[in-house]
């Protein structure tokens, strides 16, 4: 009979190819003292474990890649509630790597964000969530093999304005207490024989000491007691001292005066400086608050793209579900200006679709039959029908979002020592100040209590509001507001302190060097006909007047332009990835590409060396035709910025490489990058060959700087050194 004590785990195998495979990795396994049997099975690539003890886990990964193969991982975003600073980071860090099952984390102390790489089968949650709380802190996870957007970006606008009626409460208070401490005004001194004085004093500064400051003693005294103190011990031990000691004081004041007066001690009150303390790390907390409400902005942006419900087919009727019930061969319908729920392939209708999330590239790509969709794409007038192929965590827009996680989660050296020094720092602030309390205890001058806990006060409290509480955000609001003042948003120090290292700038093109938006930039009359440009334009504006594709209002922007008049039409037709037709005084008019000629048999033969020098330059191509004969052809591109030729060469006169990386097409990418000046250009790119190329050059040990839209770019902008969008 089995041991009912046995524990089980069914783990992940790669590198398996045949039944020998099998037997090799069982033999392996088998030899793991703690194993009391083992079942690999080919067909699924996981091993069946049963052990009589805890193994760690890299055991295992050792023994398996000493056989030949290699355990699975895989590799997960948390929320760590309750980090305040580089000391909690470690102390998760440290937390996690206790916790069997997890060969590797990192900490991000500005997302809130643990990404976790373990072996499935052989983590158990509730010993990480234990693990994690045991050190002071809380996991917030409920299954590792979920993965829900809007939950792990929360909002933190609620806790932003929480701490900003904290701090005002708080800005009062101190101002009060330091008016009166310090006799700023003449009443001051007559309010000072009053016998309530200091009661009132004790008063304002209580509420300011336990109601605003209740963040140190909930997360600093917690963690105390973990054995793991940080930057909130101090500040909650510090105040704790100066409030507890004036709270004496005026206690022993108002019980018996004499004792006070006997007792040698100073009747100096410190509720100030507690308050004052308190009021001023309150502040870089909130302002804190407000930079990691933005951190993840790009990634709100990209899941507020996806829908939360969708229209699905179901025995010939059309229901609307939640996008969480959504299944791989799902039939979702998709009608004019629906956001597209899931990746998959079109079975009927065609469209056009905004896919700048994916691509960057701004013009809408005309679908049909047969064609890929993407979740969080954009659906223009068209209508059609889509199985689905990739639905929750699968989809692009979840693997981009996976993508900016895990480069926001990796580290670099020099942010790994601080995390140490950290951890070693509070204990030691601590440490010093009981040697400097007790020295002063004994040698100090008369009232040696009181001198002795100014000393032990100065010492928590110069600790307190150091980088890491006052002078980090102090420093970041000057030059948050003087970069402000030129139009530029700065996210954080970091950023600048890295900034000044790069020697590699990749740059995205739309939107970054080009405009970002289609405008027209050729006429090109046919050289048979004597047509004039403004005829031609105006034509096709009349044509295009009833059409929503993007092309045809860059042709209405431009007809606008140049002061043209736009005839009526008599009658419009659209048709969907051709182009469109019209009946306009009494001449029908056709403007759209090639096939849309070759439909309505119109000789365009004496317009292709044309046509293939305007695709060759990155324009799309539209011919214009009146009664069956073609008057020209037009050029549509997102041009270049009037500034960024200028920009790129003073980029280029500092020292740095430059490269263009987008997800347009080679001709329009060198097209363009011929016209700025930069010779380096890699296109067709997705936002993970974006990440790639970036680590990539990281990996020859360039420093890199991206410059991208912040949106479909947020991965390879968070892969980057320094990201701006």
């Amino acid at each position: 009979m089995e041991n009912q004590s046995n524990k089980q785990a069914s783990i992940p195998i790669n590198g398996m190819t045949c039944a020998a495979c099998v037997s090799h990795v069982e033999g392996a396994l088998s030899s793991i003292d703690g194993i009391v049997g083992t079942s690999v099975n080919l067909a699924t690539n996981r091993a069946l474990i049963r052990m009589d003890t805890d193994i760690s886990t890299s055991l295992i990964q050792e023994t398996i890649s000493n056989a030949g193969y290699q355990v699975g991982t895989e590799t997960r975003m948390i929320r760590i509630e309750g980090m305040t600073c580089s000391a909690c980071v470690s102390h998760v860090e440290a937390a996690l790597t206790t916790v069997s099952g997890i060969t590797n984390s990192s900490v991000n102390l500005a997302t809130g964000n643990a990404s976790v790489e373990f072996v499935p089968g052989l983590l158990n949650i509730d010993d990480l969530q234990n693990s994690v709380a045991q050190s002071g802190y809380k996991a917030n996870i409920t299954d590792l093999d979920g993965y829900n957007l809007r939950e792990n970006y929360p909002d933190r606008t609620d806790h932003t304005k929480h701490l900003q009626s904290r701090l005002i409460f708080s800005i009062i208070g101190s101002l009060l207490i330091f008016m009166v401490s310090f006799e700023l005004f003449p009443w001051v001194t007559y309010l000072k024989t009053i016998p309530a004085y200091k009661l009132s004093i004790w008063a304002i500064a209580t509420p300011i000491q336990f109601w605003t400051g209740w963040m140190f003693y909930s997360s600093g005294i917690k963690a105390l007691k973990h054995g793991s103190p940080n930057m909130h011990t101090l500040v909650a031990l510090g105040t704790s001292v100066a409030y507890g000691y004036s709270s004496f004081i005026v206690a022993l004041s108002f019980v018996s005066p004499q004792l006070l007066l006997l007792s040698g001690l100073n009747d100096d009150l410190f509720f100030g400086t507690a308050a004052i303390i308190i009021t001023l790390v309150i502040f870089g907390r909130y302002l804190e608050s407000r930079s990691l409400s933005r951190t993840s902005e790009a990634i709100r942006q990209l899941i507020q793209m996806q829908p939360t419900t969708a229209n699905i087919e179901t025995n010939g009727q059309e229901i609307r579900v939640s996008i969480d019930r959504l299944k791989i061969d799902d039939l979702i319908i998709i009608k004019p200006g629906d956001g597209i729920p899931a990746d998959g392939e079109i079975v009927e209708g065609n469209s056009s679709v905004d896919e700048s999330m994916i691509s960057g590239e701004s013009l809408p790509v005309d679908k049909s039959k047969g064609d890929p969709v993407y979740a969080a794409s954009l659906n223009h007038n068209g209508y059609f029908k889509f199985r689905a192929t990739e639905v929750g965590s699968n989809t692009v827009l979840s693997n981009i979002i996976r993508l900016v996680e895990e480069a926001q989660a990796s580290k670099a050296p020099i942010q790994r020592i601080a995390d140490k020094v950290a951890a070693y720092f509070v204990p030691a602030v601590g440490i010093v100040a009981l040697i400097a309390f007790i020295s002063w205890m004994i040698l100090g001058p008369d009232p040696q209590i009181t001198v002795a806990t100014l000393v032990l006060v100065s010492v928590l409290i110069i600790a307190c509001p150091c980088a890491l509480g006052l002078a980090t955000p102090t420093a970041i609001i000057v030059g948050i507001g003087k970069a402000a003042q030129n139009g530029i948003l700065i996210h954080s120090a970091e950023a600048l302190e890295t900034l000044h290292k790069i020697d590699y700038l990749v740059l995205d093109k739309t939107g970054t060097i080009t405009e970002g938006k289609p405008s027209l930039t050729d006429i090109i009359p046919a050289p048979d006909h004597d047509y004039s440009s403004d005829y031609i334009l105006s034509i096709a504006a009349s044509a295009e007047k009833y059409s929503e594709h993007p092309l045809a209002q860059s042709v209405l922007q431009a007809a606008a332009d140049h002061g043209i008049v736009i005839d009526q039409a008599d009658s419009f037709e659209s048709f969907q990835g051709l182009g469109v037709k019209a009946y306009i005084n009494a001449k029908t008019i056709c403007v759209g590409n090639a096939a849309m000629m070759d439909s309505q048999d119109i000789n365009i033969k004496h317009m292709y060396k044309n046509e293939q020098n305007l695709g060759h330059s990155g324009k799309t191509p539209i011919y214009v035709s009146e009664n069956s004969t073609c008057l020209g052809l037009i050029g549509i591109a997102d041009t270049a910025r009037p500034s960024s030729l200028h920009a790129v060469a003073a980029l280029a006169n500092m020292g740095l490489e430059i490269e263009i990386a987008t997800g347009d097409t080679s001709a329009t990418a060198q097209s363009i990058a011929n016209e700025v000046g930069i010779s380096a250009v890699r296109s067709g790119l997705l936002p993970a060959d974006k990440v790639k190329a970036i680590k990539e050059l990281q990996s020859q040990g360039r420093i890199v700087a991206m410059v991208g839209d912040g949106v479909n770019d947020a991965a390879a902008l968070a892969q980057a050194d320094v990201g701006i969008a």
